[in-house]
């Protein structure tokens, strides 16, 4: 099959499917080389046109897809034992902070460049914070970073603190999304 009639039944597709669906078995196999953990990630970003014409998504759309996949992935990082315990106030209190924050980052591109941004990482097991990044592809940086902490204050249990850093300030300060109890047991790992 011709590379242009691939792409554009890609593009066709994904349009329809409002970026929800982008048939892969249509892409190009990558060569092993090609691979990165970020390249990885890439097929869940906004879909990008090849060619001379260009990807316009409206804010709307794009805040819309972004906080979809942020729920998602933080959904694979709390994993089958924490999801169930915290989920409801998760879309309460966290995911509402969390589409704030990507607004905000939002507003600072065109609608043209919008396609540039994409969640590039992955939530990370174990007891790291990592839930996810977004970063300007075009620029081959990271813009902000979702993360979520662990808290024991003394005699108050353990919470999970949801916090952000942003590349203005490079990653240095801690932007609250907020913070939901857990228990007064240790909770178990990420991704368990």
């Amino acid at each position: 099959m011709p590379s242009w009639l691939r792409k554009s039944l890609v593009v066709m597709v994904t349009i329809f499917t409002f970026g929800l669906v982008t048939p892969t078995s249509l892409l190009p196999i990558q060569h092993e080389e090609d691979k990165s953990p970020r390249k990885a990630v890439l097929a869940e970003s906004l879909p990008d046109v090849s060619g001379e014409e260009t990807s316009q998504v409206s804010r709307e759309d794009f805040i819309k897809e972004m906080v979809t996949s942020a729920e998602k992935h933080s959904f694979e990082k709390f994993g089958e034992k924490i999801k169930p315990v915290i989920e409801s106030e998760f879309q309460i209190v966290i995911l509402p902070n969390i589409e704030k924050a990507i607004s905000e980052v939002a507003e600072q591109y065109t609608e043209e460049n919008l396609h540039h941004l994409s969640i590039t990482e992955t939530a990370s097991a174990g007891l790291s914070e990592r839930i996810f990044h977004i970063a300007d592809e075009a620029k081959q940086k990271d813009v902000i970073r979702f993360h979520v902490r662990r808290d024991h204050p003394p005699q108050q249990g353990y919470w999970f603190n949801f916090h952000y850093h942003t590349a203005y300030d490079q990653f240095q300060t801690h932007h609250e999304l907020g913070s939901i109890y857990w228990d007064k047991n240790t909770p178990p790992k990420w991704m368990s």
